[in-house]
This record gives C-alpha cells, structure tokens and sequence, in this order.
C-alpha cells in the first residue's frame, strides 16, 4: 500500500515495459497547440503511436491523409541534436531541439498569422 505522499508510478494498462511515451506536463503542451489548431480550423484529427524508441503525435486535417504535422521524442537523441523533432507534411525536419516548447514555436507563429489574417 503507498504512503501518502509517496509517488507510485503505474503503467498504462496495455503499456508495454520499456516504451518511450509522453510525460504528463509534455502532453499538455502538445495538446494545447493541437486544441488551439483545431479552433482555428486547421486540424481535426490527431493519432499517438508509442514504440520502444520513439513517441510519436501526428496531426491531420483528415485522418485518411498524411499528417501536417508530427512531433517525436527520442530519447536516444537527448545528448545529441535533442530528443524533440518537428516534421512536415512531406517528412521534412522543420525543426529539432532540447525543449518542446522551441520545436512548438514553428506551430505557434502559424497559429499567429491564422489569427491575423
């Protein structure tokens, strides 16, 4: 039985041992850009895959397209290029880092100008 105040850590049911997933505070973020993309009527879909390498977000604007926009976490990377990578549509890198919040900011500033225009 835990301790008040103690942190029990309990796996998602159906979670395999050793899979790379999205930490609470991170999900958030994500979520956040994802939510404020569908009000502007950019984004209507979203998918999560989880691997033992990788976590992966992708957004759609239909979900039987490619997604306009993927985010991965990659551990592995952590000490090197970051563990964060924001793709395009067409798989191209538009942006790698340390943060999350530096590889949202791409999705940010478009998030901006659909709100100026």
């Amino acid at each position: 039985m835990a301790q008040p105040g103690s942190a029990n850590i309990v796996a998602f049911p159906g979670r395999k041992p050793g899979q790379v997933g999205f930490q609470r505070d991170e999900l958030t973020k994500i979520l956040d850009v994802y939510g404020r993309m569908v009000a502007a009527g950019h984004w209507r879909d979203y998918a999560m895959d989880f691997t033992k390498d990788v976590a992966t977000f992708a957004a759609f604007v239909r979900h039987a397209e490619r997604p306009q926009a993927r985010i991965e976490k990659r551990p592995t990377l952590r000490g090197k290029q970051g563990m964060w990578t924001l793709f395009g549509e067409h798989g191209q890198v538009l942006k790698r880092g340390h943060e999350l919040a530096g590889v949202l900011a791409p999705l940010e500033r478009r998030l901006l100008k659909a709100v100026e225009d």
